[in-house]
């Protein structure tokens, strides 16, 4: 065997994800499809959780502390003029760096989720994973109040140890993998039922489509490209019955030309008239009642 073909010899000939097919069941009030309305709160620990030096450039830094200044505060304006609510997943560390605009969220009715501390990546066995998730649940329950329900994994990873570490902590659902188009359980190692998933739609992470940094290589796409996109997914998503996951960042949609794109495509959900936009722990909990009368019948 050739040295590469070694190195691959551990690889599990079991798919990751053992859960079996997501529930079909109809969603609340005649409602086609629904819209876990999220967004991420990083502030600076976008930055620094990359690299903990990016906290003497103060320019690199600026572009997160955009979110407290500006971009939170103009989403918070724009749900409570369109009378919608949606989670917040924050970092304790933005949390405790800016805690007006934490408790702004908290004030206006939102649901707040764990995001770690320093957006930090869960990698498996890394030895900062349980401080991470630890501390980050002890600033949102001492600053705000606040027990999360929900877990979104920073930059988006995730290990069998994580999941294990989020069910002995109660949680109720992570909204982190790729793999479905519907809310459905998570199976744990040893067979037993884990967290509910609210997987997320990849075209929806606005970070994609409209950042602008000097560490980026891509362009911002033109409004008129990712609104186009956006509706084609919610379209087809309504024709499905299934579930839209937004994976947006007040850095990002909070700037002018992001914030008119992100007003239109929410106004145009609404139009729709048969999407149930909501938070994480409505459809998280949703998913329980129907999961029960299924196994009931």
């Amino acid at each position: 065997m050739s040295a590469t073909y070694e190195r691959y010899r551990n690889v599990p000939l079991t798919p990751p994800n053992q859960a079996p097919p997501a529930l079909r069941y109809p969603w609340p009030e005649g409602n086609r499809a629904a819209m876990f309305l999220s967004f991420d709160i990083d502030a600076e620990s976008a930055w620094t959780g990359k690299d903990p030096s990016h906290a003497d450039r103060l320019v690199t830094m600026s572009f997160g502390g955009f979110e407290a200044r500006v971009g939170t505060p103009v989403i918070l304006g724009l749900l409570r003029e369109m009378g919608l609510k949606a989670t917040f997943f924050i970092t304790g560390w933005a949390v405790e760096a800016h805690p007006a605009m934490a408790e702004a969220v908290l004030a206006d009715g939102h649901e707040i989720g764990h995001h770690g501390y320093h957006h930090l990546i869960p990698e498996p066995g890394a030895d900062h994973m349980l401080e991470e998730l630890d501390y980050g649940l002890e600033v949102l329950k001492r600053r705000l109040g606040v027990v999360p329900v929900g877990y979104r994994a920073p930059i988006g990873e995730a290990s069998a140890e994580l999941c294990q570490s989020l069910k002995e902590r109660n949680f109720l659902y992570t909204s982190s993998w790729f793999d479905d188009v519907r809310p459905y359980r998570h199976v744990m190692k040893d067979g037993s039922p884990g967290l509910i998933e609210l997987p997320q739609t990849t075209s929806y992470d606005d970070w994609m489509h409209g950042l602008a940094n000097r560490f980026s290589p891509r362009s911002i796409f033109p409004r008129e490209h990712v609104l186009s996109m956006w509706r084609d997914d919610l379209d087809e998503t309504r024709a499905w019955g299934d579930l839209v996951t937004t994976v947006f960042h007040p850095q990002v949609s909070g700037r002018p030309m992001r914030f008119r794109l992100l007003r239109e495509f929410l106004q145009y959900t609404v139009s729709c008239n048969d999407v149930w936009i909501t938070t994480g722990e409505e459809i998280a909990r949703y998913y329980e009642q129907q999961e029960k009368a299924l196994a009931v019948s």
